[in-house]
């Protein structure tokens, strides 16, 4: 059986200390540049596997960070997370990943898997269907480093990352506007996030800067699924004066709208114009293809490490939150082409 090489290993072969070694490994600022190349050289010569756990012991740190995320079946979490693991694994993170299936219940079986797991700090996207947030107080009350993206909320005292959900809602629903598309809707989301309460605002907002009268009944409130776009055109076009447009609170909410109305013989976009958010990637395959608001998902995973990687290097420190907000861009397609 092979010998397991130790830092003692290549301090020998190299003659300097041990703990040269191990300050060489871990990128040291006091340790030269030669040394730790030589040191690396050797290590990975000698085929050299660092001990986590040991190592963990002696920093006090796990290099793990925890990701919550609401559901895996959407490409726009997989696309953050790619983006969160790029700069995790230049700082020699690595990350933990739980899936909540937008359920508070397993949101907080998430919550406590990280804590149990000893991780440096936390990311979490909230599920759509949270409401009690004593979960997130109980990761500050251990002094565990946390911050939320996307899906945030602005009354825990928690930094966050996300995008301008309001600016996005307002341009997506002024490109329909000057499309020349008169009555326009909004699918929305579960008013209790604020991401979808102010995606509502952006598209009351752009309505009134254009003098069109905001009513109600123009307002579906779903659940962000394909279901729910296609119940949103159901409800829609059940009405005595129909809407022309659809703004949808995000991309699989678009795409049942499209489906419905494919299948009730409406053209679109010359009959009826339809806008997402988020820019998934199915976006620009289907027909009619379709407009979207960008959410700058890498870049908004990169953005989330950053901030955790702060918070941790500043722990034990007294810091303010912060909101780190990104501005989306707007994404024109077949869908919304009217003109």
């Amino acid at each position: 059986m092979k010998t397991k090489i130790t830092i003692s290993d290549i301090a020998k072969e190299l003659g300097i200390a041990p703990a040269t070694v191990s300050r060489a490994l871990s990128n040291h600022p006091e340790i030269s540049v030669a040394t730790k190349k030589k040191v690396k050289a050797v290590a990975e010569r000698l085929d050299y596997r660092p001990n986590k756990l040991a190592s963990s012991l002696r920093s006090g740190k796990t290099k793990l960070i925890g990701v919550l995320i609401p559901t895996a079946e959407h490409l726009f979490f997989g696309s953050v997370i790619h983006g969160i693991s790029n700069l995790a694994s230049q700082q020699g993170y690595d990350v933990l990943i739980y899936q909540s299936n937008e359920s508070e219940e397993f949101e907080k079986k998430g919550i406590e898997t990280f804590i149990n797991a000893r991780v440096d700090g936390i990311l979490v996207s909230i599920s759509k269907n949270t409401t009690d947030y004593s979960h997130f107080e109980l990761v500050k009350e251990k002094n565990i480093p946390i911050a939320f993206f996307d899906r945030t909320n602005d009354n825990l005292g928690i930094s966050s990352v996300s995008i301008d959900d309001y600016l996005g809602a307002y341009i997506a629903t002024e490109s329909l506007i000057k499309s020349g598309y008169k009555r326009i809707a909004h699918i929305s989301g579960p008013q209790h996030s604020k991401a979808f309460a102010e995606r509502v605002r952006g598209y009351q907002a752009a309505l009134n800067q254009y003098n069109i009268p905001f009513e109600n009944n123009l307002i579906y409130n779903g659940d962000i699924s394909i279901e729910a776009g296609r119940k949103g055109v159901q409800h829609f076009l059940n009405l005595e004066n129909k809407p022309d447009a659809i703004f949808a609170v995000e991309d699989f909410t678009a795409l049942g709208t499209l489906k419905e109305l494919k299948e009730m013989g409406i053209k679109v976009p010359e009959e009826f114009g339809i806008i997402g958010f988020c820019n998934d990637l199915f976006g620009e395959h289907i027909t009619p293809s379709l407009s979207t608001v960008d959410q700058k998902t890498v870049q908004m995973g990169e953005e989330a490490f950053n901030l955790i990687y702060e918070l941790i290097s500043k722990k034990g420190e007294k810091t303010n939150s912060q909101k780190r907000v990104l501005t989306p861009t707007l994404i024109l397609r077949e869908s919304s082409k009217k003109n």
